[in-house]
């Protein structure tokens, strides 16, 4: 074979590993998503060698989608790091054998703290299993590797039942766009979630128009703002909106007589608006529903506060 084509049946006896998880699936996954569900405390991943590489990672997934977690080395166990645990915790201790000594001489402390443990590995007779509360089966046929020794297949499924675990939870917890935004601040999808209309909006040089003001006029305020529409305000409140395209399909109509029209003959009157704490990520919605490019902000009393701008939502 070429390099190529060795690459390639990696890729494949990886991806049917992963699917050979799926009849594997039976009630101790269920019951793995319950222990942690009534979970009081926090779920501590534990692992040794390559499995606590992904045992790392699945904790950071399942910190990440609203379940409190974080992996601890059971080598460090024994040099004080057991004072993390207490009773009301989880344990997910994952070894592909079952059999890895480190991982199991960690385990009669966690037992004689009463901790439930869920293992993963890919032997439902091992003495992890036999010793743990539900045992996940992510036993695969063979390696990718060529000499079917090195961690490939194994570490693909086991990450894949990770996922797994933190999917189903998500689901179990109703967990929502918004909850995920405040675990990731940093992030786009958190930016778009958390930011509000005030962070935002432009307050200064505003387009303000009348109602009664001719539409001459109106193109040099609309021009100045920038934004490509006016703001009519009347008694301090919004009263209506006149675009760019208002205007030009305004001169098409009127032609001669357009400078003798008023803003109120062209204006929207119900324009889209929105409060000081609606979130970006619904305003975007509104606008590309509503095929606009600003929206207006207001108070209880409909004045205008600012003009929030498509560019503005880009973060």
């Amino acid at each position: 074979m070429t390099i190529r084509e060795y690459a390639i049946q990696c890729i494949q006896d990886e991806a049917q590993a992963v699917l050979n998880l799926i009849p594997q699936m039976d009630e101790n996954f269920d019951r793995a998503v319950e222990l942690i569900m009534q979970c009081h405390g926090k779920v501590i991943v534990t692992g040794v060698g390559k499995s606590g590489h992904i045992g790392a990672k699945i904790a950071a997934t399942l910190a990440s989608t609203g379940t409190p977690s974080f992996f601890i080395n059971p080598l460090d166990v024994f040099h004080g790091d057991l004072g993390v645990m207490s009773k009301g915790d989880v344990v997910v201790a994952i070894s592909n054998s079952g059999q890895t000594d480190e991982l199991l001489r960690f385990i009669p402390m966690v037992l004689h703290m009463e901790i439930p443990i869920i293992a993963m590995s890919g032997n439902p007779k091992s003495l992890l299993a036999k010793y743990s509360t539900c045992h996940l089966n992510i036993s695969v046929e063979k390696e990718a590797c060529p000499l079917n020794l090195a961690p490939t297949s194994s570490t693909t499924a086991t990450l894949v039942m990770g996922d797994a675990l933190a999917v189903a939870l998500m689901e179990k917890r109703h967990f929502k766009p918004q909850d995920f935004a405040q675990f990731h601040p940093g992030g786009e999808l958190g930016k778009r979630l958390l930011t509000t209309a005030q962070d935002v909006m432009l307050t200064e040089n505003l387009p303000l128009l009348t109602e009664e003001m001719h539409l001459g006029e109106a193109i040099i305020l609309v021009s100045k703002g920038k934004l490509g529409l006016g703001v009519a305000i009347k008694d301090g409140i919004v009263s209506g909106l006149i675009t760019d395209g208002d205007i030009r399909r305004a001169m098409e109509r009127w032609q001669a007589e357009f400078f003798n029209r008023t803003v109120g003959d062209i204006m929207t009157r119900n324009p889209k608006t929105v409060g000081l704490e609606a979130k970006i990520s619904d305003i975007q919605k509104t606008m590309n529903q509503y095929k606009i490019h600003n929206v207006l902000v207001v108070d209880e009393e409909h004045r205008l506060l600012g003009i929030v701008d498509r560019y503005a939502c880009v973060l």
